[in-house]
C-alpha cells in the first residue's frame, strides 16, 4: 500500500489530470442532480458498462444531462490518447469531458438504433428520450461522429447497424 501512495505522489499532472480519467478501473456514478429518471450502472453487452433504466420513461423527456469539464479543442486532441474517451462536442471551439466531473451519462453507450438523443442547448447537452425507454433497458446514444480521421468500429450489435460510429461521410 505505501508503494502504490508513493507511486500516486510521483505521477505528473498531466499523467494524474488527462491520462488516468476515464480509465479501466473507473466505475460509473450516476448523478442524481443531473438525472430526471432512476437510473443504474450495470455491465453492457456493447462496451463495458452501461447506463439503464430503473424505471419507465416517456418519450421526449429529459432524461439526464451530459456534464463534465468543459475543454477547448486543442486539450481534445491532446486527451485523444486516452484508451476510453468521455468526449462529446459541444461547439466547433468547445466540448466536454465527461471523465471529469461527469454526471454518469458519459458511460452511455453507442447504437445505430438509439433511444435517446443529445439535445444542446445554452451550453447544457441533455440526453432526451426518442420513445419510451423500458426499465431494464439499457440507454443508447447515436454518437454521430464526424470529422475523425481514424473509423471506430462498432459493436451495438442492431440490425440498422451502420458498421462504424462515425457518420457516413
Amino acid at each position: 500500500m505505501a508503494l502504490l501512495a508513493s507511486s500516486r505522489r510521483e505521477l505528473t499532472p498531466f499523467v494524474r489530470e488527462i491520462l488516468m480519467p476515464g480509465g479501466p478501473d473507473a466505475v460509473p456514478k450516476i448523478s442524481k442532480a443531473h438525472s430526471r429518471f432512476a437510473l443504474r450502472k450495470g455491465e453492457s453487452k456493447i462496451h463495458r458498462w452501461g447506463i439503464y433504466a430503473k424505471e419507465d420513461i416517456p418519450a421526449r423527456r429529459r432524461v439526464i444531462e451530459y456534464t463534465g469539464l468543459k475543454i477547448g479543442l486543442a486539450e481534445v486532441r491532446r486527451r485523444q490518447i486516452r484508451p476510453n474517451l468521455y468526449l462529446f462536442v459541444l461547439t466547433d471551439q468547445l466540448a466536454i469531458d465527461g471523465a471529469i466531473g461527469g454526471s454518469g451519462a458519459e458511460y452511455i453507450n453507442h447504437s445505430c438504433s438509439p433511444n435517446v438523443y443529445a439535445n444542446v442547448r445554452r451550453g447544457h447537452i441533455w440526453l432526451v428520450s426518442l420513445r419510451k425507454i423500458e426499465a431494464g433497458e439499457e440507454l443508447l446514444l447515436d454518437y454521430r461522429i464526424r470529422n475523425s480521421a481514424r473509423k471506430i468500429e462498432c459493436h451495438c450489435g442492431s440490425p440498422a447497424c451502420r458498421g462504424f460510429l462515425n457518420l457516413p461521410e
